[in-house]
């Protein structure tokens, strides 16, 4: 079949590829302009002209309500049976919709007829929706009212977010969805299901200014709204007279209400939030709680929100040759990325510079190259903005001090054989040493002889209670349970490494 694709993005650029390993003929390519000298994914894949196909790139299709001539003639000239559109942000003329013999099919990530509209992953986790998905429907002059070709439905997690769920589903699943909507339609099989008006919703496109967060609602309902604003635009409050927006919502089962932290006053909430070690405890009007991993400020800086509280950053690291020579290949990179800067100094910002978030992909991608062993996430560059912010977080990487934890530990010190040894003797309970319930405590003994050795902290029930429930958090909520096994095996690697660093063997 002869189908021209329609629209932009990396996951035009899968449609598109898939369709033509399925042996259809593309005759044309309709994407968007390239902004600031970079050239949208879909144009990219063809721009080095291996396939031989054309490609549009139109600012728009239409001037004050009405097709362009000139532009429509173009299109209808690559001699279309099909139009393709995966990914689309512009508004295309019903002249060019149905032209083609077979017309036109767009992918929506939702269950129409429910969440129209351009933010439809955003309402679908903001409404706390419990199934989410996409739909292939007949394209017409209505928004996303066209009949149903196909539709696929998942789960949504409770803490899933507009990046897990397109990538877990939407975008893997919407790609092949797509190429099974045009076998159909090859096959003379594709159904035209009339969407239903029962439970029909539209909502508005979310931006920046109607993201901000409503505090007077339970703990659930301010979760979904961070996290179905999660990455953009950014459910954001007012905090110490700034606009903080807030990043990596989850919910909180176990009660935090005891946890350590110091109180953060916003306008507002119900109740003061917590800095804890693990983020930001964030109170619904209901007493619940939720975690906040992450919070961007109004100039693009992103800190962990454990971090709020701390005055700066670590004191800045002297670069050995190897690592100068690494922030030069680095420099080169950034250069490559961000076209429209002459020179990438140190003080140079990313995002500042044009970079959006196919360039941090991009940029990751490119330290891999570099140094296979840096474990570098995309949430990384958004935490280290400027050139040499970014540098110091590598090198700290590398180096294996970003992970490594301070502790305050009150030690006993003792001699034994001659060695004097410091001993801890305070519960570990939720990542810190703490007194037993009541100070309580108990003799330890040393087997060699019956003498004691030292006072330890005597566990109380209170205490047993607190260790099992952050056991069963950790367990439940923690990092270590959501990483795959080799992430895992890397970790342990890293640590066994720390461990010969540090220790000394005995004898």
């Amino acid at each position: 079949m002869k189908i021209a694709v329609i629209g932009q993005s990396l996951f035009g650029q899968e449609v598109y590829k898939e369709l033509k390993k399925d042996g259809h003929t593309i005759v044309g390519v309709f994407t968007i302009p390239d902004k600031d000298g970079k050239v949208d994914l879909l144009g990219k894949s063809l721009i080095a002209e291996k396939d031989g196909v054309p490609v549009f790139k139109f600012p728009r299709w239409r001037l004050k309500g009405k097709a362009i001539t000139e532009v429509v003639d173009q299109y209808k000239a690559v001699g279309a049976e099909l139009n393709v559109l995966p990914f689309c942000s512009q508004f295309i003329p019903m002249e060019v919709i149905d032209h083609p013999a077979h017309g036109s099919i767009i992918y929506h990530p939702s269950l129409l007829p429910r969440h129209r509209g351009a933010s439809a992953i955003n309402w679908t986790l903001i409404h706390g929706d419990k199934k989410g998905g996409f739909t292939i429907f007949w394209a017409d002059d209505g928004l996303d009212t066209g009949p149903i070709l196909l539709q696929r439905e998942c789960d949504v997690e409770p803490n899933d977010n507009v990046n897990s769920i397109y990538k877990r589903f939407l975008f893997p699943e919407g790609v092949k969805g797509m190429v099974e909507a045009v076998r159909l339609i090859a096959a003379g099989k594709a159904p035209r299901i009339k969407q239903p008006e029962e439970g029909a919703t539209y909502e508005c496109i979310q931006k920046k200014e109607n993201s901000k967060i409503d505090w007077n609602q339970p703990a659930e309902a301010i979760h979904n709204w961070i996290r179905g604003n999660d990455r953009v635009p950014g459910a954001w409050a007012e905090i110490d007279g700034k606009n903080v927006s807030f990043y990596g919502s989850t919910l909180l089962e176990n009660d935090h209400s005891s946890s350590n932290g110091q109180p953060l006053e916003i306008p507002g909430a119900s109740r003061p939030g917590l800095v804890t070690k693990n983020g930001l405890v964030l109170f619904g009007n209901d007493g619940k709680m939720l975690l906040v991993k992450n919070l961007q400020f109004e100039d693009g800086k992103m800190i962990a929100a454990s971090q709020y509280f701390k005055a700066a950053l670590s004191s800045t690291v002297e670069l050995s040759e190897d690592e100068k020579q690494f922030a030069e290949q680095m420099r080169v990179v950034w250069k490559s990325i961000l076209t429209n800067v002459e020179t990438i100094e140190d003080t140079t910002d990313f995002f500042k510079s044009g970079a959006a978030s196919m360039d941090v992909v991009r940029l990751v991608e490119e330290v891999k190259l570099r140094a296979a062993q840096l474990q570098l996430q995309n949430e990384d560059v958004y935490m280290a903005t400027s050139f040499e912010e970014f540098i110091q977080m590598c090198v700290r990487k590398l180096r294996g001090e970003d992970d490594e934890e301070e502790f305050t530990v009150d030690y006993v010190e003792k001699t034994l054989n001659n060695m004097t040894i410091r001993i801890p003797h305070q519960l570990f309970i939720n990542g810190e040493f703490v007194d037993a319930e009541g100070g309580k405590t108990y003799k330890t003994i040393n087997p060699t002889d019956g003498q004691a050795i030292c006072d330890v902290s005597l566990a109380q029930i209170p205490d047993v209670e607190k260790a099992v429930a952050a056991a069963k958090e950790a367990f439940e909520e923690g990092e270590w349970g959501k990483m795959n096994p080799r992430d895992r095996g890397k970790l342990l690697y890293k640590y066994m490494h720390f461990i010969f660093k540090h220790c000394k063997p005995i004898g």
